[in-house]
């Protein structure tokens, strides 16, 4: 018997609830509860096992999330790919330690940095000379930054990233294990990698600990994720003291449901899912071959892409990224994840079919008849990172104040200031700004402060 059938028969059993939640299962007299599955909402009750300490359910659950997986153990999460991140980093840096990450990466890892006190070093891929986005991290840049910085403790990258570039894990891990370091990858976008069509998952690639969001491309609810563990450099007592320290201690046994049922499908269907997935994937892609002036490509010309993340280029048209989004949602309906200037990105998922992808396929033949061109030039490929005054932890502890960012050139930073989505910074606390960054926070749309007053003003540190 499944979880989600066990919840509902206890629902059905007549038990009096004389315990949390305060809605008692109600939902006749709280409608809105009902569709919510507040029906079936329980919390720690005898029988029901516990997320954060797992004897029964919750334990089988794990193993079998790790041979799903090719890890030795995996740790069900309810707080997204977020919760794995911080409890990793902190179970293997402790206080202090060294973390090489690449600049990309979501918000969660330099969070991380910052409950740690962490001295953080950063790896800059290649930028892709017409979209803008990071390319892969390279194995040789890795060995050339671990044999400059003996300090490091551990290693980070994002594989595959938001845009689905994925980076050469065998290697990586490879080079961190020959300087008797631990290879974190940030999986959150990657669950389905490994099944039937996709590239390989990173835990059977070497990596020593991944990170997955469920939800993001699985049939799972949002807030689901999956930490997995393998090999000997990573203290596995520790990570899960991590989890159980930073996890809710009232874990939702709906979203716990919702990982046990995708469990469930993909032990049963995973590859014949994964093979129809990739069969629409395929035939869009056939679709949208012959677009005039937006441009959709499988793989960007990256080494290893993930095809799932339908990436749709702007440069070279009148359109701007933010424009386009707005006009496929206005036109027709459709809503993609995200944008930026050059391009936009559509997330397709284990439940997108032929006739999901066929939908976007046709409103992207429409949007590239209204598309006229207009002239481009290519980026860079390397990025020049702001100058660094103060390591993150350290700037954090000054007095920051606010400061109309038009006149906040030279000044030292006292916030993150995101690009969201996809959560990446465009500068952090204790880097200066300069006159380019600044220029950007003023033009763009998709800027974000942990403080909420960009882009007219931003917090500078006092005295900086």
């Amino acid at each position: 018997m499944t979880l989600f059938e066990r919840l509902a028969d206890y629902s059905r059993s007549g038990a009096l609830p004389m315990h949390m939640p305060g809605h008692k299962r109600n939902v006749g007299a709280f409608p809105w509860l009902a569709g919510l599955g507040g029906g079936v909402d329980i919390t720690e009750i005898e029988g029901f096992d516990n997320l954060n300490d797992p004897r029964g359910v919750f334990l089988e659950l794990g193993r079998r999330l790790a041979a799903l997986r090719g890890a030795e153990e995996s740790i069900p999460l309810v707080g997204g790919s977020t919760l794995g991140i911080l409890s990793s980093v902190r179970a293997v840096l402790g206080r202090g330690g060294g973390l090489l990450m690449a600049r990309g990466s979501h918000m969660s890892l330099y969070h991380a940095s910052e409950l740690c006190g962490a001295e953080v070093r950063y790896l800059l891929p290649d930028v892709h000379p017409v979209l803008g986005c990071w390319g892969p991290v390279e194995p040789g840049d890795v060995e050339a930054a671990l044999a400059s910085w003996p300090e490091a403790g551990l290693v980070a990258v994002t594989s595959p990233t938001y845009e689905g570039v994925i980076s050469d894990i065998a290697a990586i891990s490879e080079v961190c294990h020959r300087h008797g370091l631990p290879l974190l990858v940030d999986g959150a976008h990657g669950a389905h990698l490994g099944f039937e069509g996709f590239p390989e998952c990173p835990t059977r690639l070497g990596a020593d600990i991944v990170v997955e969001s469920l939800h993001k491309t699985l049939p799972s609810l949002t807030g689901t994720a999956a930490l997995h563990m393998r090999g000997g450099l990573v203290d596995r007592d520790d990570v899960r003291r991590n989890v159980r320290l930073l996890q809710t201690s009232s874990p939702s046994y709906i979203l716990s449901a919702s990982i046990e049922g995708c469990v469930d499908f993909l032990e049963r269907e995973g590859n014949t899912a994964s093979r129809r997935w990739r069969e629409a994937l395929d035939a869009f892609y056939g679709a949208v071959r012959d677009l005039e002036r937006l441009k959709v490509r499988e793989d960007w010309g990256f080494p290893l892409h993930d095809p799932s993340k339908i990436v749709i280029s702007c440069a070279g048209t009148d359109l701007e990224g933010h424009a386009f989004a707005g006009l496929l949602r206005e036109r027709w309906g459709v809503e993609l994840e995200m944008a930026s200037p050059r391009y936009a990105l559509a997330m397709t998922g284990m439940g997108d079919t032929g006739e999901s992808l066929g939908r976007l396929a046709s409103a992207l033949r429409g949007a590239d008849g209204l598309a006229g061109s207009a002239p481009t030039k290519a980026l860079p490929g390397r990025v020049k990172l702001p100058e660094r005054r103060l390591q993150i932890p350290e700037a954090l502890k000054f007095e920051a104040e606010p400061v109309p960012t038009a006149a906040a050139v030279g000044r030292v930073l006292g916030e993150y200031l995101w690009e969201y989505p996809p959560g990446s910074p465009l500068i952090v606390p204790g880097e200066t700004a300069d006159e380019d960054i600044i220029g950007h926070v003023l033009g763009a749309a998709d800027i974000k402060s942990e403080r909420g007053m960009a882009p007219e003003y931003i917090f500078c540190l006092r005295g900086y």
